[in-house]
């Protein structure tokens, strides 16, 4: 499967004569949307569960979380994660032009360190400070510390899938 992603970024840039600029901000979003879909699995575990994607959905169609769908919630989870991902691909782009290259093993892990210290703290107060204030009363005021403790939780599997899934992937493409 990996490979046939980097077949298709490298198709991509090559038809649109973009380079690897393109190649690593779709390869960013693959990986924040495959972190995504791992932050799942302590998402479901935890007592608080889904909570943070169907309050992120509330708050974007302007409804109350419990007049969300599941697959709303699930496709702004993964949206974002997506988005994240890009995210992340931006500040390893910028940290890799601005610092020389010290490969660790054949990768320049130093980009994708940096990258995901950026991101993970990120997503955790975009979430935990904007979002999840704009969710109601009931919610904020009554479940606020376990929920920004569940999304911590999640976000650091977000981050280590990154850890892990980035170099893979950038180690693909110049």
């Amino acid at each position: 499967m990996l490979q046939h992603v980097l077949s298709a970024v490298a198709a991509v840039d090559t038809a649109a004569g973009v380079g690897p600029l393109v190649g690593r901000l779709v390869l960013g979003a693959f990986a924040g949307l495959a972190a995504a879909v791992m932050m799942d699995i302590p998402m479901w575990r935890q007592e608080e569960g889904y909570t943070p994607a169907y309050i992120a959905a509330s708050v974007l169609r302007r409804v109350r979380p419990d007049e969300v769908t599941f697959l709303d919630a699930n496709v702004v989870h993964h949206v974002a994660g997506a988005l994240a991902g890009v995210l992340y691909a931006l500040v390893h782009l910028t940290v890799d032009f601005a610092v020389p290259d010290a490969p660790l093993f054949g990768v320049d892990v130093f980009p994708h360190i940096v990258a995901v210290l950026a991101v993970v703290p990120s997503i955790y107060a975009l979430f935990s400070y904007f979002v999840l204030p704009r969710a109601g009363r009931g919610i904020y005021e009554e479940r606020a510390t376990a929920v920004r403790g569940q999304w911590l939780r999640s976000a650091f599997v977000f981050g280590v899938t990154l850890l892990v899934l980035g170099p893979a992937l950038f180690a693909g493409i110049s």
